[in-house]
């Protein structure tokens, strides 16, 4: 540790800091006007930002709503300042609309040596949000970079600086993606430790889907449709089986668009509904209130852990569920996300275990549960290859 971030350890302290990393009220949502940065010079250093593409290799073809796939492209982010690095990583589901080619357009244009300090958080993301309009995902790698940075400045786990506790971190759900029975079968044995599966619904096999997965365990089920329902009634009679089950919640059953057939869903299903594909940055928290029983966020849709953070909080003061997902995506990506599970009802950080070439360590599942570790950041380190 250089003299700098030993004095910066001593001047601030650890409760300082944490006060410094919470979210402000203020609404992160994309702007057409650029912030002018004001460097404040107090690490008297300069951030370096690289990048590069890589492709995650799934263990079995993932199939949902629509579509299927063996591989998931990701850009992996690095940020270096005073001999310190922080990751981060975008991932891109064909959903998302983002690709390695725009990540990297995007990338391109952020100038982050223009801030002499890493913590001014609000002012370095307002500027990277202003760059350009969507790009999420883009937005998402640079900020779990920069959070990682900061936990490593003081060698402290994000959890900690937040003042949250690591033993409230929930179990999380293991993906059981549409296919056929003998192949439901094997990936369902595959995931016998854990406590809870999500299964993915919406491929007109919905039934022989739940069926199979009951032949083998009994554990409680989160189901997501992807979309894949187009009939508000039938999807009304779907929950009621499904609550038979033992299902807990179903996650986007109807397009996004059908806004009035969500709600009379949300109004009468006897399970809760949690918004996905409808759900993105932190200004549709209100809106779904009443259109939706709970939220589902993801680090990619929400431009990282600082809006995130936002949105919890948001959806905490409106009386609706929060659940923390993730996309198909490394260690880095889902480890970032853990740090804040502890503030959320239900938990699906299960995409680093889907792949078979993850380039990092980080969040372990214990007996079906998150459990975080002590490492500064994010709390992730390299894979020794």
């Amino acid at each position: 540790m250089n003299c700098q971030r030993r004095a910066l350890l001593k001047g601030l302290g650890a409760g300082a800091l944490a006060t410094a990393m919470l979210p402000t009220t203020g609404n992160s949502q994309e702007t057409s006007k650029t912030p002018t940065p004001t460097p404040s010079g107090t690490g008297g250093g300069k951030m370096k930002l690289s990048f590069r593409p890589y492709e995650l290799k799934l263990k079995h073809t993932f199939t949902v709503a629509g579509n299927s796939r063996d591989t998931t492209p990701v850009v992996l982010t690095e940020i270096q300042y005073e001999g310190l690095t922080g990751y981060g990583e975008a991932s891109l589901p064909p959903y998302l609309g983002e690709s390695q080619q725009s990540v990297m357009q995007f990338l391109s244009k952020v100038k982050l040596e223009q801030f002499d300090d890493p913590f001014l958080l609000d002012e370095i993301l307002a500027y990277v949000d202003s760059i350009d309009k969507g790009n999420r995902a883009a937005k998402a790698c640079v900020d779990i970079a920069l959070h990682d940075l900061i936990g490593k400045l003081v060698d402290q786990p994000l959890h900690k600086l937040w003042g949250i506790n690591p033993a409230n971190t929930p179990v999380t759900s293991f993906t059981i993606g549409i296919d056929t029975p003998e192949v439901v079968k094997v990936k369902t044995e595959e995931a016998s430790r854990f406590k809870v599966l999500k299964v993915k619904l919406g491929g007109g096999n919905d039934r022989e889907m739940i069926e199979t997965v009951r032949s083998v365990t009994d554990v409680p089920i989160y189901v997501d449709v992807n979309q894949g329902w187009t009939d508000k009634h039938q999807a009304l009679d779907m929950t009621h089986w499904l609550a038979e089950q033992r299902v807990e919640f179903v996650e986007q059953p109807l397009p996004k668009t059908a806004v009035d057939d969500l709600a009379w869903l949300t109004s009468k299903s006897p399970l809760p509904i949690i918004a996905d594909e409808a759900f993105q940055r932190l200004g549709d928290v209100a809106d779904f209130q009443g259109v939706y029983s709970g939220i589902n966020i993801k680090l990619m849709k929400s431009t990282g852990l600082r809006e995130a953070q936002k949105m919890i909080t948001v959806a905490r003061a409106l009386g609706m569920k929060v659940m923390m997902g993730c996309m198909t995506e490394t260690s880095c990506a889902v480890s970032a996300a853990a740090q804040l599970s502890p503030l959320v009802d239900w938990a699906d950080l299960d995409g680093n275990l889907l792949i078979s070439n993850d380039l990092y360590e980080g969040v372990q599942v214990i007996d079906g549960k998150l459990t975080l570790n002590n490492l500064p950041g994010i709390g992730i380190r390299k894979r020794m290859v």
